[in-house]
């Protein structure tokens, strides 16, 4: 039996984790029309309760922040009290959960927004692939630039949703600003062209990120609050000429807080810019004091290694996650895994796909 580094205990702002490996956010899309979590998002989630740490897939704070079909979200009553489905049915499992707070930004459409264009730090369109809407596959639109009191108000929506992840018994939150969703469309300069308190300089572009830390802070103990980011995605059209210094600035920041942990996407998932060479773990540790969350297309073997490095103190695990319930298990077993098979049902509503996968006997 292993008895590697990935299976000891953790501990984050009192929170006792039996090991190493949280399962990272992914959007799975069974939230419904309506965005309620339900029945079956309780039984995904506890299915996977033997990992560290369970990060929910990007929940929208706002009807603004939609942009993607079925994803749940955290701004009705009746949306905390189907996630509170969702964390009665972890807690005897003593597994912490985090709700990841999510606004797409201009990673949206006018179909999921009544009609209106989506809201950007700047109006610079999303040169991609098509995006799948309620109406069919669109091309992107270019979207709107917010003023200054719509950012206040979102920054609000922010304090409002983790108010309700509170109430909805939440172990945590984490602040989505990686992927090329609206935090990171203010931090990279090809999305930011903005000439106010809010562009130009590293502090600037920062500045929404740091509101909007700041606003949820009131509501949670800082251990209990996470922030994602990914210095070297590509993902949703991002990448600007000085992300090293961008995200080394941003991550000193992010340590002033004394959060529970920042979770950083180092890894191969989303690709790496063409500009230099991609940013590594080494790089953060001076930077960041406290617990560091490596992830993206980590291996049992490379996830091990990170640790026992001292570069990383937790590996969250993505798609391997979807396919293998009881990953920490094959982990420590040395049981094969389940390949990804048919990626088509990963998206789409009922258990095929999503809880039927059975665990290794």
């Amino acid at each position: 039996m292993n008895t590697c580094k990935l299976f000891e205990p953790f501990s984050i702002g009192g929170l006792q984790l039996k090991n190493r490996i949280a399962m990272a956010p992914m959007t799975r899309g069974r939230a419904g029309n309506e965005r309620v979590p339900n029945d079956l998002m309780a039984e995904y989630y506890f299915q996977r309760s033997t990992a560290g740490l369970l990060i929910t897939e990007a929940t929208v704070i706002s009807k603004q922040g939609i942009g993607w079909i079925g994803s749940p979200g955290i701004y009705t009553d009746e949306m905390v009290d189907g996630w509170r489905k969702v964390t009665d049915k972890i807690k005897p499992t003593g597994t912490p959960i985090f709700l990841q707070l999510w606004h797409c930004g201009r990673a949206s459409h006018s179909d999921f927004l009544d009609g209106e264009l989506p809201v950007s730090a700047s109006a610079v369109k999303l040169n991609g692939d098509h995006l799948h809407t309620p109406l069919g596959s669109k091309p992107h639109e270019t979207p709107r630039a917010l003023t200054e009191n719509e950012i206040a108000a979102i920054v609000q929506d922010y304090r409002k949703a983790a108010q309700n992840a509170k109430a909805a018994g939440f172990s945590g939150i984490e602040v989505h600003g990686a992927n090329g969703y609206l935090i990171n469309q203010f931090l990279d300069s090809t999305t930011n062209l903005r000439q106010d308190q809010y562009g130009g300089s590293l502090e600037n572009r920062f500045r929404f990120f740091r509101e909007v830390l700041e606003v949820v802070l009131e509501v949670w103990p800082s251990e209990k609050v996470g922030a994602r980011i990914s210095p070297n995605g590509v993902f949703n059209d991002m990448g600007c000429p000085d992300f090293r210094e961008l995200f080394l600035y941003v991550a000193a920041e992010i340590n002033k807080f004394n959060l529970g942990y920042l979770h950083i996407m180092d890894g191969l998932a989303f690709g790496f810019h063409e500009k230099g060479e991609p940013m590594t773990l080494e790089e953060f540790r001076p930077v960041f004091k406290g617990a560091i969350i490596a992830n993206c297309g980590y291996t049992q073997e490379v996830a091990e290694q990170r640790i026992v490095e001292d570069n990383a103190d937790i590996i969250a695990f993505g798609r391997p996650y979807i396919t293998n319930p009881d990953l920490p298990e094959r982990f420590r077993n040395g049981w094969p895994l389940n390949p990804a098979e048919d990626m088509t049902l990963w998206y789409t509503p009922g258990p095929e796909g999503y809880t039927n996968y059975a665990p290794f006997k």
